[in-house]
């Protein structure tokens, strides 16, 4: 015994969850997951481009001479 009012409550509140879904924060909730934003998604792009620059190079025909570690 006791239990109804235990389980009258858990009903109340998962009614709550269900039917009143306006309160979510959806920009914490992105800040929270971790999902980058077009003008994210573009800096970070602009920042590999560089290092992407920087190290390419002229030294690119080294590299297959090394891969085949003397191996033909």
């Amino acid at each position: 015994m006791g239990r109804g009012r235990a389980k009258a409550k858990q009903v109340k509140v998962a009614r709550q969850l269900k039917y009143n879904g306006g309160g979510t924060d959806l920009d914490r909730l992105r800040a929270e997951l971790g999902v980058v934003t077009d003008q994210q998604d573009a800096e970070s792009e602009a920042a590999y481009a560089e290092l992407g620059d920087r190290y390419s190079g002229e030294d690119d025909d080294d590299d297959e001479d090394q891969d085949n570690d003397g191996i033909r």
